[in-house]
């Protein structure tokens, strides 16, 4: 079993959502981040269960966050003593989310003691969290209500694309 970080969540003054205990990695290309993929993936804490001899401890989250800088008319000539910065004319991001969810758990079947347990319990509220969101925002928009984010990190970390302008595909 691996060594697992502790994630931190700190919303700032002006909304943002920060996390800490992170791995962060700037690639410039698909190699890269297929190897940041692996490196996270090797890294994923597993178990032995009676129903699974590799049972996943947590959930997976792979973020990619992409950059799009538009620089000025690439037809013309950079101006004399400009930077390319001084010519960006636009800038977009975009932000996917790959999420690999552990499987419920009937604590019983499992056979889990001590921290194996500890961790069950936990995979299952996120679960349960998870599901508590997706209810709420599915719900008739005639009832208003909070949306439970705050219920555990997955759901906190996936709030923005959870809700609000994005579009999140289940498989």
């Amino acid at each position: 079993q691996k060594q697992q970080s502790t994630v931190t969540i700190r919303e700032e003054k002006d909304g943002s959502i920060n996390l800490y205990g992170l791995t962060e990695e700037k690639v410039t290309s698909l190699d890269e981040m297929m190897a940041c993929l692996e490196r996270g993936s090797l890294s994923r804490a597993t178990a032995s269960t009676l129903m699974n001899e590799t049972s996943s401890r947590s959930h997976a989250l792979f973020t990619i966050n992409i950059e799009q800088h538009q620089i000025g008319d690439l037809g013309s000539p950079v101006k004399k003593d400009t930077t390319i910065d001084e010519e960006i004319s636009g800038f977009m991001t975009a932000k996917f989310h790959f999420v690999d969810l552990a499987g419920s758990e009937r604590l019983k079947k499992t056979g889990a003691t001590g921290s194996t347990l500890k961790e069950g319990i936990n995979i299952n509220r996120g679960l349960e969290a998870r599901g508590n969101v997706r209810s709420a925002l599915t719900e008739s928009s005639q009832k208003i209500q909070n949306v439970p984010y705050r219920e555990s990190k997955l759901t906190r970390i996936l709030q923005d694309s959870l809700g609000g302008n994005s579009q999140t595909y289940m498989v």
